[in-house]
């Protein structure tokens, strides 16, 4: 039985959350036909699930969505979805920039639903290598190997990949995740599986938003519960969303750091780091000390802030969780006995060298071992390697703090949209400034 040739793509994605999503978008609203398939190994499109608690709001405004600031007139706006559903006067009498995270997720679903090109979910792309060319130049493909929802295995070609992977969860160093001891991300899941009669002592570490949300959450979710916020700072920072600030996040501001100099751009995360990192919004901080002044004025003792702290060890002692927690404040330990425990510290940038293996090896790197990344957030290349390596994160250190947020997530699909395009009309390059 002759074997079938690989299916040839002008684009593969690998991931598909809301930023290989937009670029499907970009991809299907583009006037050149272009060929692509999109593999995601989780079953279904999920962005931040384990976050997505009944009234937390989003941090960016609703017109940052998959396409406005590329297409104002696309039909897979956020508008366009607020019409199709129904709710567009309604959300309009609202007065609010920013929906809940809940409705962005619906949103995201309604305009997976809406592409011309179904994604095959359930699908882990395993190796990516070139493609043989018979010792015929450069390659100008990829194979990509697949594991498919059955466990059986294909291949296709692709001139182009684009990797979107997402975030990788951050413990504390030397913490392991556990049924007692939870990650941000996996909370709402975990939450609602457990015996919530069983918590009446937790803690929540971390400074950020999400640490903000889950104390506020637990404390209203469980009254008879202890809820201990380990903050590594005096209390929490509020975001900086002021319009100049906010600037940092606009698309001409990647090319400012794109093109500045080193200088330029370790200003830019020393000055603009509190417009996204280990921040809270207004909204948030105010709440949590409305409920911590009403819980000392009634004498309740259920909601406790540990500031300037950070959590050294976790072990299990008997049916406790015993969570060593050292203040920067005295410079001593101390022993904090919890159901549950949960880490809210944040994500660290994707790699993209764990699914490149050794395709990595064709992919140039800086000084300090950084992938060289083009203004279009393509791989630069080495001579042997003609295809397209797109990242979709994991390039703040060429492209700036938006690199992996929803902020310039349109344009930023859009760039690598064209610039595929461009590179199969013949302007080629090494992913420089395509």
């Amino acid at each position: 039985m002759e074997s079938s040739e690989p299916e040839i793509f002008d684009v593969v994605g690998i991931g598909f959350g809301p930023s290989n999503l937009s670029l499907a978008v970009a991809l299907e609203e583009s006037l050149d036909p272009v060929t692509s398939a999109f593999f995601e190994r989780q079953p279904s499109l999920g962005w931040h699930r384990g976050m997505l608690l009944p009234s937390a709001k989003m941090q960016v405004s609703f017109l940052k969505d998959l396409a406005t600031f590329r297409n104002p007139t696309s039909k897979f706006s956020f508008i366009s979805y607020l019409h199709d559903v129904g709710r567009l006067a309604r959300f309009v009498n609202n007065q609010d920039f920013f929906p809940t995270r809940r409705e962005f997720h619906d949103y995201l679903e309604w305009a997976e639903s809406k592409l011309a090109q179904p994604v095959a979910y359930s699908s882990e792309v395993t190796a990516i290598t070139p493609a043989p060319t018979g010792g015929q130049g450069a390659a100008d493909r990829l194979l990509v190997q697949v594991r498919d929802p059955a466990g059986g295995s294909r291949q296709v070609h692709a001139r182009n990949v684009v990797i979107s992977t997402g975030l990788v969860p951050r413990m504390p160093v030397g913490v392991e995740a556990d049924e007692f001891v939870w990650h941000s991300s996996q909370f709402l899941h975990n939450f609602r599986q457990r015996d919530h009669g069983e918590l009446k002592r937790v803690a929540v570490v971390g400074g950020g938003q999400s640490a903000a949300e889950i104390v506020r959450f637990l404390y209203d979710s469980l009254p008879g519960a202890t809820v201990s916020a380990i903050v590594p700072s005096y209390g929490y920072s509020v975001a900086d969303d002021t319009p100049f600030a906010n600037q940092v996040f606009d698309p001409d501001a990647v090319d400012s750091y794109y093109h500045g100099s080193q200088r330029s751009k370790d200003a830019v995360w020393q000055y603009h780091r509190n417009t996204n990192y280990s921040v809270v919004d207004d909204e948030v901080i105010t709440g949590l000390y409305e409920r911590s002044y009403e819980d000392e004025f009634s004498k309740s003792n259920r909601l406790g802030f540990l500031n300037l702290a950070r959590v050294v060890d976790v072990k299990r002692v008997g049916g406790d969780t015993r969570v060593t927690v050292h203040s920067m404040v005295t410079e001593e330990s101390y022993d904090l006995d919890v159901d549950l425990l949960v880490c809210a510290t944040g994500y660290d940038p994707m790699d993209p060298a764990e699914i490149l293996g050794e395709l990595d090896t064709y992919c140039a790197h800086d000084a300090e071992g950084r992938h060289l990344v083009g203004r279009d957030y393509r791989l630069v290349t080495t001579p042997e390697l003609n295809c397209g390596i797109y990242l979709q994160g994991g390039t703040e250190h060429t492209h700036g703090l938006a690199s992996s947020l929803l902020s310039n997530i349109a344009v930023r699909s859009g760039d690598i949209a064209h610039s595929i395009v461009a590179r199969r009309s013949g302007a080629q390059g090494k992913g420089i400034d395509a």
